[in-house]
This record gives structure tokens, sequence and C-alpha cells, in this order.
């Protein structure tokens, strides 16, 4: 069964090819539109992805990867087309999206729960779960502007796992830990995996993406090039034959 379906799917960015500075400008500028050109960011996406699935994504970077998890995601509206979700979404996509800098980690965990739908007593009851999978225990009080990018990965996923996902979008985000978090990740995968999550993973690790995924779309320049098993999509794309 399809959890996700889209039909048609369109991106189009509008670009402009000027900037107005002065409050002057911008009043002469209201009777002259700004010149602009028009970016295809992804063009006719026709798709099912089963429940339980893990799902790659991959293609050179502008090839639409990042602007497809996002409208799964709803951060991005399409131009044009439709998308099903008929499962809980949780999007770990960005480093830091979702979490406030001036907060502590502790504070960032209420808040993202939150946001995921968890209760007060649920997330009282992961915290330490969060933080000793994240290894930031002793930076349970301390606010992320003091954290490295890794250490704010670590805690972001660490998260985002603990919110009892249906279907989870993953975007670059185990690139950025060291290896040994990055093991934790990946063992957390496959627990997911036996757990019938639907996934739907974005990255370069092209070895990664022939490991785990069931299937795999190529994108470039927005349009789908291939659909299909996972390793002979990876070959494709590196432009060998699949053996």
């Amino acid at each position: 069964m399809a959890v996700i379906e889209t039909s048609h799917l369109e991106k189009v960015f509008r670009i402009p090819h000027e900037k107005r500075n002065t409050l002057f400008q911008a009043l002469t500028g209201f009777f002259s539109p700004l010149p602009y050109e028009t970016f295809h960011a992804l063009h006719d996406i026709t798709l099912g992805i089963d429940d339980g699935e893990m799902f790659g994504v991959i293609g050179d970077n502008g090839s639409g990867k990042s602007t497809f998890l996002k409208i799964l995601a709803r951060i991005l509206v399409p131009t044009s087309g439709i998308v099903l979700t008929k499962k809980r979404v949780t999007p770990f996509l960005e480093l830091g999206v979702g979490f406030n800098t001036d907060f502590t980690a502790a504070e960032n965990i209420k808040i993202y729960g939150i946001i995921m739908g968890l209760t007060p007593r649920e997330i009282d009851d992961k915290a330490d779960e969060i933080l000793e999978f994240a290894d930031l225990v002793r930076f349970r009080d301390t606010r992320l502007r003091n954290f490295s990018s890794g250490m704010q990965v670590r805690l972001a996923f660490s998260t985002a796992i603990r919110t009892n996902p249906e279907i989870l979008l993953l975007d670059e985000v185990l690139a950025v830990g060291d290896m040994d978090f990055q093991k934790k990740c990946y063992r957390v995968i496959n627990t997911f995996k036996n757990e019938g999550v639907t996934m739907i993973y974005v990255s370069h690790d092209l070895d990664s993406v022939k490991k785990y995924c069931d299937r795999t779309m190529l994108l470039h320049k927005g349009e789908q090039v291939m659909l299909g098993e996972s390793r002979e999509v990876v070959e494709r794309y590196r432009g060998s034959p699949a053996t």
C-alpha cells in the first residue's frame, strides 16, 4: 500500500534579476515589476512510495532532491500537481530546522517534541534517552548557539527518532556526525526498517543508498531520469552498467 503518492508534481521558482534597496526604487518599481526568470526545480514527478519502504533519492547538486523532500514535508508548496501523504511525516532535512539556538538542549527537546505531537509526559520520559544517544548529557543546559554543527545534528537526529516516526525524511543528515555516531544512526535505520517505518533518504553516499534503500529515484535538473532497484539506479548514475 502506497503511503506517499505524487502525480505530475511541479515546482517552479521565480528568480528576480535586480534588487531594490531604497524606498524610491520600491515605489517607482510598483509600476514596473522586476524582471525575473523561472527555474524548474521539479518537473512531472509521478510515483508511489509503499508503506515500510526505504526510498532513496539521488542526483547532482541542484537536481531537485531537497525540494522534493521539502514538498513532502509541506515546507514548500508545489506549483502544480498532487501530493498525498497518508501517515504522519517527521522531517529531518537540515541542520537546526525546528530548533532555536537561544534555547538550551533540554528546552529544544521539549519544543520539538510538542511540535511532533508528543505529550509533556512523553517528552520528560524520553529526554534522558535523547541526550544519552547524542552523547550530550553534560550539555543539557547549554544553549545551542554554543554547540558545534556536529553536536547540533546529533541532538536533532536523536530527538527526531524518539518521536515515533511513521514517515521519516532524511536529507544528507548522517554525513555530519562522526564515525561512531553514524554507526549508531545506521543501527537505528535498520531497526526502523524492521519495524516498518517508511523512510525517504537523500544522500550522496551511494554505497549507503545501495545498501539500505529498496528503490531509488535518480533526478537530473528536476526530472525523473530513472526509478527502480537501488543498485541499478546507482550504477546508472555512476555511468557504468549494473553488474
